[in-house]
Protein backbone atom coordinates (compact mmCIF):
# COMPACT_ATOMS: atom_id res chain seq x y z
CA UNK A 1 0.00 0.00 0.00
CA UNK A 2 1.29 3.72 -0.63
CA UNK A 3 -1.19 5.72 1.81
CA UNK A 4 -0.50 9.20 1.75
CA UNK A 5 -2.98 10.13 4.41
CA UNK A 6 -5.90 8.96 6.83
CA UNK A 7 -8.58 11.16 7.34
CA UNK A 8 -10.09 10.11 10.88
CA UNK A 9 -13.63 10.75 11.61
CA UNK A 10 -15.01 12.05 15.09
CA UNK A 11 -16.87 10.77 16.40
CA UNK A 12 -16.81 6.97 15.20
CA UNK A 13 -17.11 4.17 17.36
CA UNK A 14 -18.50 3.04 20.64
CA UNK A 15 -21.99 5.25 21.13
CA UNK A 16 -23.13 5.89 24.64
CA UNK A 17 -25.59 2.64 24.46
CA UNK A 18 -22.62 0.82 23.22
CA UNK A 19 -20.27 2.09 26.32
CA UNK A 20 -22.85 1.65 28.92
CA UNK A 21 -23.93 -2.04 27.76
CA UNK A 22 -20.09 -3.33 27.63
CA UNK A 23 -19.26 -2.13 30.81
CA UNK A 24 -22.21 -3.60 32.11
CA UNK A 25 -21.60 -7.00 30.75
CA UNK A 26 -17.39 -6.69 32.30
CA UNK A 27 -18.54 -6.15 35.83
CA UNK A 28 -21.47 -9.22 35.68
CA UNK A 29 -18.33 -11.04 33.97
CA UNK A 30 -15.93 -9.79 37.47
CA UNK A 31 -18.96 -10.68 39.88
CA UNK A 32 -20.51 -14.09 38.73
CA UNK A 33 -18.55 -17.21 38.34
CA UNK A 34 -19.08 -18.42 34.58
CA UNK A 35 -20.72 -19.12 32.55
CA UNK A 36 -22.32 -15.76 32.60
CA UNK A 37 -25.72 -15.83 29.95
CA UNK A 38 -26.81 -13.22 27.81
CA UNK A 39 -29.71 -12.53 25.29
CA UNK A 40 -28.53 -12.28 21.41
CA UNK A 41 -25.38 -10.60 21.16
CA UNK A 42 -24.55 -7.66 23.40
CA UNK A 43 -23.66 -5.70 21.02
CA UNK A 44 -23.43 -6.64 16.80
CA UNK A 45 -19.09 -6.89 16.97
CA UNK A 46 -17.83 -10.06 16.23
CA UNK A 47 -14.53 -8.85 18.47
CA UNK A 48 -16.32 -7.93 21.40
CA UNK A 49 -18.38 -11.07 21.68
CA UNK A 50 -15.42 -13.78 20.81
CA UNK A 51 -13.55 -11.58 23.38
CA UNK A 52 -16.93 -12.38 26.18
CA UNK A 53 -17.03 -15.47 25.20
CA UNK A 54 -13.37 -16.35 26.23
CA UNK A 55 -14.39 -15.02 29.47
CA UNK A 56 -17.35 -17.36 29.51
CA UNK A 57 -20.37 -15.60 28.79
CA UNK A 58 -22.61 -17.53 26.78
CA UNK A 59 -25.34 -15.92 23.79
CA UNK A 60 -28.09 -17.47 23.53
CA UNK A 61 -31.22 -16.86 21.58
CA UNK A 62 -33.89 -18.20 23.56
CA UNK A 63 -34.42 -17.70 27.33
CA UNK A 64 -35.31 -21.00 28.03
CA UNK A 65 -31.50 -22.33 27.29
CA UNK A 66 -30.46 -20.44 30.47
CA UNK A 67 -29.75 -23.03 33.60
CA UNK A 68 -32.31 -21.43 36.42
CA UNK A 69 -30.47 -19.55 38.84
CA UNK A 70 -27.84 -18.13 36.53
CA UNK A 71 -27.20 -14.26 35.70
CA UNK A 72 -28.33 -13.21 32.77
CA UNK A 73 -28.17 -9.91 30.65
CA UNK A 74 -30.66 -8.92 27.69
CA UNK A 75 -28.93 -7.06 25.07
CA UNK A 76 -28.30 -3.31 24.67
CA UNK A 77 -30.96 -3.47 21.01
CA UNK A 78 -33.80 -3.97 23.24
CA UNK A 79 -35.67 -6.77 23.85
CA UNK A 80 -39.80 -8.34 23.27
CA UNK A 81 -41.63 -7.29 26.51
CA UNK A 82 -42.52 -11.55 26.72
CA UNK A 83 -38.66 -12.33 26.61
CA UNK A 84 -37.89 -9.63 29.71
CA UNK A 85 -40.85 -11.64 31.29
CA UNK A 86 -39.80 -15.41 31.08
CA UNK A 87 -36.29 -13.34 31.87
CA UNK A 88 -37.52 -11.91 35.13
CA UNK A 89 -40.03 -15.33 35.94
CA UNK A 90 -36.72 -17.50 36.06
CA UNK A 91 -36.33 -18.69 39.78
CA UNK A 92 -33.35 -17.02 41.06
CA UNK A 93 -31.54 -15.56 38.69
CA UNK A 94 -30.28 -12.06 38.23
CA UNK A 95 -31.03 -10.45 35.36
CA UNK A 96 -29.90 -7.51 34.01
CA UNK A 97 -31.59 -5.52 31.25
CA UNK A 98 -28.77 -3.63 28.83
CA UNK A 99 -31.31 -1.68 26.23
CA UNK A 100 -30.13 1.38 25.25
CA UNK A 101 -32.45 4.17 26.47
CA UNK A 102 -33.23 5.38 23.24
CA UNK A 103 -34.77 2.16 22.17
CA UNK A 104 -36.51 2.24 25.16
CA UNK A 105 -37.45 5.62 24.43
CA UNK A 106 -39.08 3.96 20.93
CA UNK A 107 -40.85 1.33 22.88
CA UNK A 108 -42.71 3.58 24.67
CA UNK A 109 -43.87 5.65 21.87
CA UNK A 110 -44.97 2.38 20.27
CA UNK A 111 -46.78 1.25 23.03
CA UNK A 112 -48.64 4.55 23.58
CA UNK A 113 -49.69 5.18 20.13
CA UNK A 114 -50.95 1.78 20.19
CA UNK A 115 -52.95 2.19 22.99
CA UNK A 116 -54.56 5.50 21.01
CA UNK A 117 -55.78 3.55 18.26
CA UNK A 118 -52.79 4.27 15.51
CA UNK A 119 -51.63 2.27 13.21
CA UNK A 120 -47.66 2.09 13.74
CA UNK A 121 -45.59 2.47 10.01
CA UNK A 122 -42.01 1.54 11.50
CA UNK A 123 -39.45 1.36 9.62
CA UNK A 124 -36.71 -0.73 9.89
CA UNK A 125 -34.79 -3.92 8.67
CA UNK A 126 -36.49 -7.22 8.69
CA UNK A 127 -34.80 -9.30 11.30
CA UNK A 128 -32.85 -7.03 13.27
CA UNK A 129 -32.50 -7.87 16.84
CA UNK A 130 -34.20 -3.94 17.65
CA UNK A 131 -36.66 -4.13 15.05
CA UNK A 132 -37.97 -7.56 16.52
CA UNK A 133 -37.84 -6.49 19.77
CA UNK A 134 -39.87 -3.42 18.77
CA UNK A 135 -42.33 -4.93 16.53
CA UNK A 136 -42.86 -6.66 19.73
CA UNK A 137 -44.49 -4.82 21.86
CA UNK A 138 -47.60 -4.28 19.60
CA UNK A 139 -47.64 -6.72 17.29
CA UNK A 140 -51.08 -5.98 15.97
CA UNK A 141 -51.13 -2.27 15.25
CA UNK A 142 -47.03 -2.36 13.68
CA UNK A 143 -46.36 -2.41 10.13
CA UNK A 144 -42.45 -2.88 8.82
CA UNK A 145 -41.56 -1.00 5.89
CA UNK A 146 -37.69 -0.99 4.30
CA UNK A 147 -38.96 1.14 1.41
CA UNK A 148 -41.11 3.38 -0.19
CA UNK A 149 -42.98 0.49 -2.22
CA UNK A 150 -43.32 -1.20 1.27
CA UNK A 151 -45.50 1.83 1.79
CA UNK A 152 -47.72 1.88 -1.31
CA UNK A 153 -48.33 -1.58 -0.50
CA UNK A 154 -49.95 -0.79 3.23
CA UNK A 155 -53.53 -2.10 3.23
CA UNK A 156 -55.37 1.19 3.98
CA UNK A 157 -55.09 1.45 8.28
CA UNK A 158 -58.67 3.07 8.40
CA UNK A 159 -58.07 5.22 10.92
CA UNK A 160 -54.68 7.59 12.84
CA UNK A 161 -51.30 6.40 11.75
CA UNK A 162 -48.15 7.09 13.53
CA UNK A 163 -44.15 6.48 11.64
CA UNK A 164 -41.16 5.48 13.95
CA UNK A 165 -37.78 4.31 13.39
CA UNK A 166 -35.18 2.19 14.25
CA UNK A 167 -32.42 3.65 15.78
CA UNK A 168 -29.62 2.68 13.85
CA UNK A 169 -30.89 3.93 9.88
CA UNK A 170 -29.21 6.30 7.73
CA UNK A 171 -30.76 9.32 7.14
CA UNK A 172 -31.18 8.11 3.24
CA UNK A 173 -32.76 4.66 4.29
CA UNK A 174 -35.36 6.90 7.05
CA UNK A 175 -35.45 10.21 4.26
CA UNK A 176 -37.26 8.30 1.53
CA UNK A 177 -39.54 6.12 3.62
CA UNK A 178 -40.68 9.23 5.58
CA UNK A 179 -41.68 11.11 2.46
CA UNK A 180 -43.43 8.27 1.30
CA UNK A 181 -45.81 7.97 4.54
CA UNK A 182 -46.52 11.49 4.27
CA UNK A 183 -47.60 11.99 0.74
CA UNK A 184 -49.60 8.41 1.73
CA UNK A 185 -50.92 9.40 5.32
CA UNK A 186 -51.14 13.40 5.48
CA UNK A 187 -52.47 13.82 8.71
CA UNK A 188 -48.94 11.61 10.32
CA UNK A 189 -48.17 11.49 14.08
CA UNK A 190 -44.44 12.02 14.47
CA UNK A 191 -42.40 12.27 17.87
CA UNK A 192 -41.06 15.61 17.86
CA UNK A 193 -37.22 14.75 18.78
CA UNK A 194 -36.52 11.92 15.79
CA UNK A 195 -36.32 8.22 16.89
CA UNK A 196 -32.36 8.18 14.86
CA UNK A 197 -30.16 8.14 17.55
CA UNK A 198 -27.98 10.75 17.78
CA UNK A 199 -24.84 8.79 17.82
CA UNK A 200 -25.53 7.28 14.35
CA UNK A 201 -26.50 10.53 13.04
CA UNK A 202 -22.90 12.37 14.11
CA UNK A 203 -20.84 9.46 12.71
CA UNK A 204 -23.03 9.68 9.48
CA UNK A 205 -21.91 13.35 9.37
CA UNK A 206 -18.37 13.04 10.55
CA UNK A 207 -18.21 10.40 7.17
CA UNK A 208 -19.91 12.77 4.92
CA UNK A 209 -17.18 15.40 5.78
CA UNK A 210 -14.55 12.98 4.88
CA UNK A 211 -15.87 10.83 1.59
CA UNK A 212 -16.04 14.51 -0.30
CA UNK A 213 -12.46 14.27 -0.57
CA UNK A 214 -10.67 10.71 0.32
CA UNK A 215 -10.37 8.54 -2.28
CA UNK A 216 -11.12 5.60 0.04
CA UNK A 217 -13.01 5.22 2.74
CA UNK A 218 -13.16 2.14 5.30
CA UNK A 219 -15.88 1.74 7.41
CA UNK A 220 -14.92 -0.92 10.69
CA UNK A 221 -17.81 -2.96 11.87
CA UNK A 222 -19.85 -6.06 11.54
CA UNK A 223 -22.36 -6.98 8.72
CA UNK A 224 -24.77 -7.27 11.18
CA UNK A 225 -24.12 -4.05 12.52
CA UNK A 226 -27.14 -2.33 11.09
CA UNK A 227 -25.42 1.15 11.63
CA UNK A 228 -22.11 0.34 10.35
CA UNK A 229 -23.91 -1.09 7.06
CA UNK A 230 -25.47 2.58 7.26
CA UNK A 231 -22.06 4.31 7.09
CA UNK A 232 -21.23 2.46 4.32
CA UNK A 233 -23.93 3.63 2.44
CA UNK A 234 -23.67 7.11 2.96
CA UNK A 235 -19.84 7.09 2.00
CA UNK A 236 -21.00 5.60 -1.68
CA UNK A 237 -24.00 8.57 -1.28
CA UNK A 238 -21.09 11.11 -0.88
CA UNK A 239 -19.70 9.97 -4.07
CA UNK A 240 -16.78 7.99 -2.45
CA UNK A 241 -16.15 5.50 -5.31
CA UNK A 242 -13.93 2.88 -3.08
CA UNK A 243 -15.59 1.99 0.01
CA UNK A 244 -14.78 -0.94 2.18
CA UNK A 245 -16.28 -2.39 5.13
CA UNK A 246 -14.12 -4.57 7.17
CA UNK A 247 -13.89 -6.63 10.34
CA UNK A 248 -10.49 -6.29 10.89
CA UNK A 249 -7.22 -4.54 9.68
CA UNK A 250 -6.38 -7.94 8.05
CA UNK A 251 -9.28 -7.74 5.53
CA UNK A 252 -8.47 -4.87 3.82
CA UNK A 253 -7.54 -4.53 0.65
CA UNK A 254 -3.97 -4.10 -0.48
CA UNK A 255 -3.81 -1.58 -3.57
CA UNK A 256 -5.55 1.07 -1.08
CA UNK A 257 -3.31 4.56 -2.30
CA UNK A 258 -3.76 8.29 -1.46
CA UNK A 259 -5.98 10.04 1.30
CA UNK A 260 -8.10 7.09 2.80
CA UNK A 261 -10.95 8.16 5.40
CA UNK A 262 -11.52 5.82 8.17
CA UNK A 263 -14.22 5.43 10.44
CA UNK A 264 -16.43 2.81 12.72
CA UNK A 265 -19.33 1.55 13.48
CA UNK A 266 -21.30 2.10 16.97
CA UNK A 267 -20.37 -1.10 18.21
CA UNK A 268 -16.52 -1.45 16.80
CA UNK A 269 -13.92 -0.52 19.56
CA UNK A 270 -11.18 1.56 19.39
CA UNK A 271 -8.33 -0.65 18.85
CA UNK A 272 -9.76 -2.70 16.13
CA UNK A 273 -9.16 1.11 14.27
CA UNK A 274 -5.54 1.67 15.96
CA UNK A 275 -4.93 -1.62 14.25
CA UNK A 276 -6.28 -0.45 10.42
CA UNK A 277 -3.93 2.49 10.88
CA UNK A 278 -1.32 0.48 12.09
CA UNK A 279 -1.58 -1.06 8.55
CA UNK A 280 -2.60 1.47 6.30
CA UNK A 281 0.74 3.37 7.81
CA UNK A 282 -0.26 6.47 5.84
CA UNK A 283 3.30 8.30 4.72
CA UNK A 284 2.14 11.93 5.99
CA UNK A 285 0.05 10.42 9.56
CA UNK A 286 -3.48 11.06 10.23
CA UNK A 287 -5.96 14.16 10.58
CA UNK A 288 -8.72 13.67 12.84
CA UNK A 289 -12.12 15.66 10.87
CA UNK A 290 -14.46 16.18 13.78
CA UNK A 291 -17.68 17.51 13.66
CA UNK A 292 -18.92 17.38 17.24
CA UNK A 293 -18.16 16.62 20.61
CA UNK A 294 -20.48 13.56 22.15
CA UNK A 295 -20.43 13.92 26.13
CA UNK A 296 -23.99 11.87 26.45
CA UNK A 297 -23.54 9.09 29.10
CA UNK A 298 -25.90 6.62 30.07
CA UNK A 299 -25.49 4.72 33.26
CA UNK A 300 -25.37 1.30 34.25
CA UNK A 301 -28.85 -0.64 34.35
CA UNK A 302 -30.72 -0.20 36.91
CA UNK A 303 -30.27 -3.84 38.55
CA UNK A 304 -26.51 -3.46 38.04
CA UNK A 305 -26.75 -0.04 39.88
CA UNK A 306 -28.08 -1.92 42.85
CA UNK A 307 -25.99 -4.81 42.97
CA UNK A 308 -22.98 -2.37 42.53
CA UNK A 309 -23.79 -0.21 45.83
CA UNK A 310 -24.30 -3.18 47.69
CA UNK A 311 -21.04 -4.99 47.09
CA UNK A 312 -19.13 -1.35 47.64
CA UNK A 313 -20.76 -1.35 50.86
CA UNK A 314 -19.97 -5.08 51.46
CA UNK A 315 -16.30 -4.07 50.30
CA UNK A 316 -15.86 -0.89 52.34
CA UNK A 317 -16.91 -2.22 55.60
CA UNK A 318 -15.00 -5.16 54.97
CA UNK A 319 -11.59 -3.21 54.91
CA UNK A 320 -12.90 -0.51 56.97
CA UNK A 321 -13.20 2.30 54.26
CA UNK A 322 -14.00 3.03 50.89
CA UNK A 323 -14.25 0.82 48.12
CA UNK A 324 -10.15 0.55 46.60
CA UNK A 325 -9.16 2.36 43.60
CA UNK A 326 -8.81 -0.70 41.55
CA UNK A 327 -12.24 -1.56 42.80
CA UNK A 328 -14.60 -2.47 39.04
CA UNK A 329 -17.57 -0.76 40.95
CA UNK A 330 -16.13 3.10 41.10
CA UNK A 331 -18.10 5.88 38.84
CA UNK A 332 -17.83 4.14 35.10
CA UNK A 333 -17.99 7.64 34.18
CA UNK A 334 -14.16 7.83 34.40
CA UNK A 335 -13.76 4.60 32.76
CA UNK A 336 -14.09 4.30 28.65
CA UNK A 337 -15.65 0.85 27.48
CA UNK A 338 -12.51 0.29 24.66
CA UNK A 339 -10.11 0.40 28.04
CA UNK A 340 -12.59 -1.88 29.69
CA UNK A 341 -12.25 -4.75 26.52
CA UNK A 342 -8.36 -3.98 26.33
CA UNK A 343 -8.24 -4.79 29.90
CA UNK A 344 -10.04 -7.76 29.33
CA UNK A 345 -8.05 -9.01 26.79
CA UNK A 346 -4.66 -9.02 29.40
Amino acid sequence: MAVDRVLLAAPRGFCAGVEMAIKALAWMVRVFEPPVYCFHEIVHNQLVVDRFRQLGVVFVDDVAQVPEGAPLMLSAHGSAPEVVAAARARVGGFVVDAVCPLVTKVHHEVKVRAGKGYSIVYVGHEGHDEAVGTMAVAPSSIHLVESEADVDAMPDPGGPVALLAQTTLSHHDWSDVLAATRKRFPELWMPSRSDLCFATTNRQSALTEIARTADAIVVIGSANSSNTVALAKVARAAGCERVYRVNRAEELPGDLTGVVGVTAGASAPEELVRAVIDRLAPEHGVELVSVTDEDEYFPPPRELRELMNALDMVVSVTLGGAAPAHSPFVDDRVVAASDVLDALAT
